[in-house]
């Protein structure tokens, strides 16, 4: 997915966990860090990808495990700066990355170019593209096999966007008065 895309997932995301654990939209620091928690794997892994590090750009910072150690600082530092509503921001934007980035045919069963979810435990590649592990619903089948196609999945992206702009506008654009005031 592209970073329009998990802008999109993530704020939406965010946003409805404000609404529905706090009654509102979100608050200015918080609805940043998703914003920023949306972005993070990739700001790692991407540029380490390119620079050769990396094989490519979704190895460590993408993985389950990094991301539990990555989850434990955030919070220990949210508890002595007592900052748990933006830690929390941060962790479900940073996840929903993480599910964004599943192939869609990861859902038909083939886990080809998961591998990265589970890093170190896992090489990539190790599982092959034909490769299956399990037969899902039929219903399941009929609602994925259209985002299998890239092009498609990459459409996707441009309604996710614009509804997570759209809700970050309607939510009153949290954090774009912070980020002036800090100037």
């Amino acid at each position: 997915m592209w970073p329009w895309g998990h802008f999109g997932v993530a704020y939406i995301v965010y946003s409805l966990y404000s609404r529905g654990r706090f009654g509102r939209s979100p608050r200015p620091e918080p609805a940043l860090a998703a914003i920023f928690g949306s972005q993070f794997a990739d700001l790692i892994d991407k540029p380490l990808g390119w620079l050769g590090v990396f094989p490519h750009g979704r190895f460590l910072a993408h993985s389950l495990l990094a991301t539990g150690i990555v989850i434990l600082v955030v919070y220990a530092g949210a508890i002595v700066l007592d900052r748990l509503e933006t830690a929390t921001a941060f962790v479900l934007a940073h996840l929903s990355h993480l599910v964004a980035d599943i192939p869609p045919r990861a859902y038909l069963g083939y886990p080809n170019d998961t591998e990265f979810l589970f890093w170190p435990f896992l090489s990539h590649p190790t599982f092959t593209y034909h490769e299956r592990l399990f037969e899902p619903p039929a219903i399941v089948e009929f609602v994925v096999t259209p985002f299998t196609h890239p092009g498609i999945f990459f459409l996707l992206e441009i309604p996710l966007f614009a509804a997570g702009l759209a809700l970050w506008y309607l939510d009153g654009c949290p954090g774009l008065d912070y980020v002036r005031s800090r100037r």
